[in-house]
């Protein structure tokens, strides 16, 4: 192997490692290994350190991830080294050990890799060695378990002292293969990768051996009397209704995003007797409470209370849990201490219904319900063998607002404008609903694609990206009780809705005395009944969330613009456009903005154009068909053809916050089309 291929080694190393959760937990851990290559200056060897930076994931790591500095230089930061008191200062001082750009910053646990005396270091955070390392008894379990072969080190916060302390523990202990890291995780190394994943594995699955051979068969305690988790179908019902309201509570400082698990042992725990005292201990990994704030908040009624009774026992639980995080905040903040980031939990536990998780986008809220998983698991094997003890309250202090925290937290991007926002595009699988949701998505929105073709719905929403971003489902818009499984759909999925965009339509072209009533009723169906129960049934999500909101009419110029031989169609736009002005007037006290856009006929990429309708007003007008969005333009002011994305930019500004004040408004997207200009 040769120095050129260690950075590609180390990466697949830790993609391997990475890639099993029961390895590490997402964007937890770090890997590094050591060789030497030439200085760009004097062309001679300089041994170098590549270990991965601050931020990144190990289950998706590339080189581009990887810091790279002197080791030379790294080493000789010991002999500056001002204590443990001053020890934050020694991040600042790896950039000066960097190896040409240095590739990314580095991370805290840099100083650990680099003085470890050993080719190759993995620092992870298994269940199974946090159960280990979070035991009341911990060093006296990790020596029954391992022997001399793994080293119980006490919790210090990560940093220069721990490196230190780590690279002892080696030159003292020669045979040990690595550390149990007291509160925190384990550390292995090894001479070579290969030698060093394998002791990594070694000390994470014998630790496991030792808990499910040594462990209790119940160390939650037994079942509590009316805590069964309820049926999958009453438990989604139930979790879709409480969603919104809990959203809405933990969106009290800044607005989240939510996510739902009712996994086994999510479930299992909450119906257990002593899950009221573990959870209130919190987690103790620092990786898993900076993810899942210092505790979570716990419903103390079962899962058949009546949900008005549970709504408003949950809303008081809300308000002492904010108290008591602003007691824990006051309580430990020292004068430099970085402003408290917001007092609302991240997770909210229900017995016998679930877990419900927030963060500032999906994929935060759902890594942080894979976090308390892991918390989970680590409380069952601590508590198998012992007694769980996770780090205390000053000590998760430290670290959650920690000025290296707060530095890496200001490093992230700005969030796109529909971040945190959950949009539901009626008539998304195709055309403009689809370029609707598209745009949406793009502005970071999580979006709901609704059609009722459900694989069409599907194509739109594999197009945006995973189930973090958008999930397709099948609704009928007629059809009220559909309409209910598509809000509770979009609850479940992302926690409630507060961007709607009614764009689900059709029409037939036919003069007034061939139009019939199935014509006329259909239409009417469609867009003046549909979009009326879409606004109703996602205005009711809206409102318990108490985070106000935005819906989005498509409807039409043909609503104020009397075109010819349309008598149905322009009837319904009319009649949704109206609609626009009423709930404005009555939804306004919600915070709830409604709002109108009037296109021109968008032929190109239109699936109502392309289900026969174009056919028949070119007819209409006296041009072949493959010309009638060239007609259509020359009619207009613009001489410009209006296409789906053109209507999806309307929509955009409409609910992107520029114009927060604006309500019961129309905006033509027509090119300019006089006859139907707003009066």
């Amino acid at each position: 192997m040769t120095t050129a291929d260690l950075p590609a080694q180390l990466v697949a190393r830790s993609r391997r490692l990475g890639g099993d959760r029961r390895n590490t937990n997402f964007g937890g851990g770090n890997t590094s290994a050591k060789g030497t290559a030439a200085d760009p200056v004097t062309g001679g060897d300089v041994e170098l350190l590549w270990v991965k930076g601050s931020g990144g994931d190990l289950g998706t790591l590339t080189t581009a991830g990887l810091a790279v500095l002197r080791l030379d230089r790294l080493r000789e930061l010991a002999g500056t080294y001002p204590g443990a008191d001053r020890e934050d200062e020694m991040v600042a001082a790896f950039d000066y050990c960097l190896h040409g750009r240095g590739g990314a910053a580095p991370s805290i646990d840099t100083a650990m890799h680099g003085l470890v005396d050993a080719a190759h270091v993995d620092h992870l955070h298994p269940d199974s060695g946090i159960a280990l390392a979070t035991a009341a008894d911990g060093p006296e379990l990790t020596n029954s378990c391992f022997g001399d072969r793994v080293v119980w080190v006490p919790w210090r916060r990560p940093g220069f002292q721990l490196g230190l302390d780590i690279a002892e523990v080696r030159r003292a202990h020669p045979a040990a293969i690595g550390v149990i890291l007291g509160g925190h995780g384990v550390t292995a190394w090894g001479d070579t990768s290969e030698q060093c994943e394998a002791n990594s594995l070694e000390i994470i699955q014998v630790a496991q051996r030792f808990l499910d051979e040594h462990g209790r068969a119940e160390p939650f305690g037994p079942e509590l009397d009316g805590y069964t988790p309820l049926p999958e179908a009453d438990r989604h019902e139930r979790a879709a209704a409480l969603f919104p309201i809990l959203r809405g509570l933990a969106s009290t400082d800044s607005p989240q995003v939510g996510h739902y698990t009712d996994s086994g042992p999510v479930l299992d725990f909450l119906a257990r007797a002593r899950h009221p005292h573990l959870a209130a201990l919190g987690t103790s990994c620092p990786d898993h409470f900076l993810r899942t704030k210092v505790r979570p908040l716990l419903l103390d009624l079962p899962p058949t209370a009546p949900l008005d009774e549970t709504a408003a026992r949950l809303r008081e639980l809300h308000q002492a849990y904010r108290a008591d995080y602003t007691r824990y905040y006051q309580e430990h903040a020292e004068p430099g201490s970085p402003p408290m980031r917001g007092a609302d939990p991240a997770v909210v536990l229900v017995p016998g219904v679930g877990m419900f998780t927030f963060g500032a986008s999906k994929p935060a809220a759902r890594i942080a319900g894979e976090f308390y998983l892991n918390a989970i698991n680590v409380m069952r094997g601590a508590e198998a063998v012992s007694r769980y003890v996770p780090i205390d309250e000053r000590e998760k202090f430290r670290i959650e607002y920690w000025a290296l925290e707060e530095a890496k937290l200001a490093r992230l991007p700005k969030p796109r404008p529909l971040a945190a926002r959950i949009a539901l595009v009626t008539g998304g699988g195709s055309g403009i609903g689809r370029a609707i949701a598209h745009r949406l998505a793009a502005e970071g929105a999580c979006v709901v694609v609704a059609d009722r073709d459900g694989d069409a719905a599907d194509r739109v929403a594999a197009e945006l990206g995973d189930t973090d971003t958008a999930i397709g489902v099948r609704a009928d818009v007629t059809d009220a009780a559909a309409l209910a499984d598509l809000v509770r759909a979009a609850c479940l999925a992302f926690g409630g809705v507060d961007l709607v965009v009614n764009n689900a339509g059709l029409s037939i072209s036919k003069p007034l005395l061939e139009t019939t009533e199935a014509d006329w009723d259909l239409q009417h169906s469609v867009m003046a009944k549909g979009s009326f129960l879409v606004s109703r049934e996602t205005a009711r999500v809206m409102t318990a969330q108490g985070m106000g909101g935005d819906i989005v009419y498509i409807s039409s110029k043909n609503s104020v613009f009397a075109g010819p031989n349309n008598v149905a169609y322009s009837a319904a736009k009319a009649a949704q456009a109206h609609q626009v002005r009423l709930l404005a007037a009555e939804l306004g006290e919600h915070g709830i903005r409604v709002n109108g856009v009037n296109p021109d006929g968008v032929v190109r990429g239109s699936g109502i154009f392309a289900g026969g309708w174009g056919a028949k007003r070119a007819a209409v007008y006296g041009v072949p068909e493959s010309e009638l969005g060239a007609y259509y333009a020359q009619r207009t002011l613009l001489k410009r053809e209006v296409l789906p994305e053109h209507v999806a930019n309307a929509v955009f500004v409409l609910t992107a916050g520029e114009l927060s004040h604006t309500t019961g408004l129309h905006i033509p997207v027509d090119a300019g089309v006089a006859a139907a200009f707003l009066r």
